[in-house]
């Protein structure tokens, strides 16, 4: 169990951003304010200290890491913040910040966060119960077939190739695969291969040393070996550039990496899953990506089914989710299953996830979720209606161009404007979201 002190003045985002690490499998001490974060951090060594930057009326939460540092300059310190540029990142870094995340923080990108910070400590959490996972709850043929692979996978140190939709669990069954495997004790390590600029690909897997660049002022270890004697996972591994196709190829073959601005090569000793919500295959075959690097990755296969082929599936994963939520899962009545199950859940598991804690928020304390319910809370979602459409005749290009701009709108709006939640959000990549932002004319800042 990794001990983390959180340091945050919102104490709804406080006590949000506890439940996520707690379910992770850490132990979190809470304080809300700078006073109280020196009186922790005086008393006990917490193994990571996560820091809202803006309390106060001013950016204490570098006061907060001043005084870890000097009392505990070996434990990692990570800000969080609403008002976060690259200035204030560079600026951070430099006063000794492990990294930083924006708000609203994602859970999954908080305990992404966490877990590079501790691979690097030596920290690890509890490790947590496979079941609560929820995406891998069902008893149909399909996820019974998925769970049956994901066992072959974790008794092997081959690589993987997890592929499927956008939303339906890849990250966790590459975690269940780490969790089952030989390697559980090492670090799980992910990484999304759609949110790095190309220019900071090879650094941020590889390392770099000091002087490599503007801005290397020290020697810094790459994502392959934090990872080392674990997971590292690849997501969207189909965004991965040109040039870094074939230096992954040549890490996979060799075991071995070479830092940015380093001569000598480094042995890893890393397990690869890597996951694609694309096919492949026809990137392969239209020469975006290498056949080498495929077949290399390519040699466990498992597929995610979406939501839609596996309905049966629903009442157990519905249920399931509110009870790991603390809620009596008797509070979903049949005819509010009946709704959900006539929805076609284009987001999968993770959509089904944000409306059942949509109908939560907006429901009554205990009261029964109904067909009502998930119609309020899948409204934002439903289809356009049939009627809308005659807008689209004569001037199909112009409408296509009106409807992606409302998605990303509507996408940036519901992240507080985050680049690469929006991304996800809506199923691609984040240099693909940026270069459709910038086509539209869309000011991202101005919804931050």
């Amino acid at each position: 169990m990794a001990t983390i002190l959180l340091v945050e003045d919102d104490a709804n985002a406080r006590r949000l951003m506890a439940i996520a690490l707690a379910r992770a499998g850490h132990e979190v001490e809470t304080v809300a304010s700078v006073a109280e974060a020196e009186r922790a951090i005086a008393t006990r060594r917490p193994d990571l200290v996560l820091t809202d930057l803006r309390m106060e009326g001013r950016d204490a939460g570098l006061e907060v890491l001043h005084l870890a540092k000097r009392r505990h300059p070996e434990v990692p310190v990570a800000l969080i913040t609403a008002y976060a540029t690259a200035e204030t990142a560079v600026a951070a870094m430099k006063e000794g910040a492990f990294d930083y995340l924006t708000k609203p923080v994602a859970a999954a990108d908080l305990v992404a966060l966490v877990e590079r910070a501790l691979a690097r400590t030596g920290a690890r959490p509890e490790e947590p119960e496979v079941a609560a996972s929820g995406v891998l709850v069902g008893e149909s043929e399909a996820m019974v077939r998925v769970r049956e692979r994901l066992l072959a996978a974790a008794r092997t140190d081959y690589t993987v190739l997890i592929t499927g939709e956008s939303g339906t669990g890849k990250e966790m069954a590459a975690r269940f695969i780490h969790q089952h495997s030989a390697r559980r004790t090492g670090p799980f390590v992910p990484v999304n291969c759609g949110a790095i600029p190309e220019e900071l690909f090879e650094a941020e897997l590889f390392g770099h040393r000091k002087g490599a660049f503007t801005g290397a002022e020290a020697d810094r270890p790459g994502l392959f070996e934090e990872a080392s004697g674990g997971t590292l996972f690849l997501d969207e591994v189909g965004e991965l550039p040109a040039k870094m196709q074939v230096k992954l190829l040549r890490a996979l073959q060799e075991g071995s990496i070479r830092r940015v601005g380093d001569t000598r090569e480094r042995k890893v000793d890393v397990r690869v899953i890597a996951a694609t919500n694309r096919d492949l295959a026809g990137e392969v075959e239209a020469g975006r990506f290498r056949e080498d690097l495929f077949f290399r990755l390519n040699v466990l296969p498992i597929h995610m089914p979406p939501l839609r082929a596996r309905l049966e599936d629903l009442p157990l994963l519905a249920r399931s989710l509110l009870a790991r939520w603390g809620e009596d899962p008797a509070r979903l009545t049949d005819e509010a299953l009946e709704a959900l199950a006539r929805y076609p859940f284009p987001g999968n598991v993770r959509e089904l996830e944000n409306a059942l804690q949509r109908m939560l928020a907006l429901a009554p304390p205990g009261a029964p979720l109904t067909a009502t319910d998930v119609r309020e809370a899948l409204g934002m979602a439903q289809a356009t209606e049939a009627g809308d459409l005659d807008s689209a005749l004569g001037r199909l290009d112009a409408w296509l161009a009106d409807q992606e701009r409302r998605a990303i709108l509507y996408a940036l709006k519901k992240t507080g404007g985050n680049l690469t939640r929006a991304a996800k959000l809506l199923g691609i990549s984040f240099r693909s979201l940026r270069y459709r932002v910038d086509k539209l004319g869309i000011d991202a800042e101005r919804l931050a």
